[in-house]
């Protein structure tokens, strides 16, 4: 088995992970030219091949991380990582290769964020579970197995009015929407470079949802399209515009948008057992699925734990709660780059 290093970008990467099963449900060199012209972090992406055919892949980057110092991370800002390969010889080699490399560069530690157990005999973190479920491509069917109680809540946000547009022309605008939605929950927002970014890699892959009340928009919703699937990654909503239902309707007309463009696959996203955003998509009818976020440890003595639940960050997000937005503004894309 033959581990080399991705030094340009190839189609050939993207078919394998494409047909295999373990694979990112997005588009991995796509992630890799927003995450570097965003945060600059280096990208160490590696191949396993045997007799010069792929046989697995594993993106990594190296973060400048806090407070435990530089991370391999596969991959930063994104829900889904980890090894992706077609045999159990691949997957072991690429994470031997990745223990090498964490070793030689004196990381903290290797965190590879899978989908599944990959029986490489690693501790799992169990932090986040994600959402997922098919799709109809009726629409009265999707509606009505959506259960009843939230069902009322997106047919009320029909009755105040509101309507969606499918435009990444209003990405300023609801990046405005999305700084003010992460002062309020405590967390640093990303760069509004970032968003820019991920448009420009993703192109058609990636499309901008919003939410209008008249002629404000209330709230948005950043989407990933990759084969037959849809992640809606960064979403927000006006906390004032709550009796609207916005949150509600803008993941059904996505939900519409997405089955009629013949997505199969919803995938509602990460989130951490217990939250407010936990209990929201199980009322839509979604069930958790565990995410296995596994990790190598190098130099650290535990596995880190950077979630806002954590105890020890209490303080730091009711500061970060009572900041003024504009500063917040000024700070957050600066504190993120060492929170992947």
């Amino acid at each position: 088995m033959e581990i080399t290093e991705l030094r340009n970008e190839t189609v050939e990467w993207d078919a394998f992970v494409r047909s295999n099963a373990d694979g990112s449900p997005f588009h991995l060199i796509a992630w890799k030219r927003a995450v570097e012209e965003s945060f600059g972090h280096k990208s160490r992406y590696l191949l396993a091949r045997r007799a010069g055919a792929i046989e697995g892949v594993l993106p990594l980057f190296e973060v400048r991380g806090f407070p435990r110092g530089r991370s391999l991370v596969s991959v930063p800002y994104a829900v889904y990582g980890g090894i992706c390969a077609s045999t159990d010889s691949a997957r072991h080699a690429l994470l031997n290769a990745a223990s090498d490399l964490a070793q030689r560069r004196g990381v903290s530690y290797l965190e590879l964020r899978h989908r599944r157990d990959q029986g490489l005999g690693l501790q799992p973190k169990e932090l986040y579970v994600t959402f997922s479920k098919e799709i109809s491509s009726n629409e009265e069917e999707n509606l009505e197995a959506i259960p009843r109680k939230q069902r009322r809540m997106v047919r009320q946000g029909m009755k105040h009015g509101l309507r969606s547009e499918v435009s990444t022309d209003h990405l300023d605008r609801f990046y405005e929407i999305y700084c003010e939605n992460l002062r309020r929950l405590g967390s640093p927002v990303f760069p509004r470079s970032l968003f820019r970014a991920i448009v420009a890699a993703f192109d058609k892959e990636c499309q901008l949802l919003t939410v209008w009340d008249g002629n404000r928009m209330i709230a948005g919703v950043l989407t990933l399209f990759y084969e037959d699937q849809a992640l809606p990654y960064y979403g927000a909503a006006l906390y004032e515009a709550r009796e609207l239902a916005p949150n509600d309707f803008m993941y059904w007309e996505l939900m519409r948008y997405a089955a009629a463009a013949g997505y199969r696959i919803f995938d509602f996203g990460r989130s951490r057992v217990g939250t407010g955003s936990h209990d929201f998509k199980r009322h839509w009818g979604f069930e958790p699925t565990p995410l296995p976020y596994q990790y190598v440890l190098i130099r650290s003595k535990s596995m880190p734990n950077l979630s806002p639940s954590n105890p020890k960050f209490q303080t730091a997000v009711r500061l970060w709660q009572r900041m003024p937005l504009a500063l917040t503004k000024l700070i957050g894309p600066r504190v993120v780059r060492y929170l992947p």
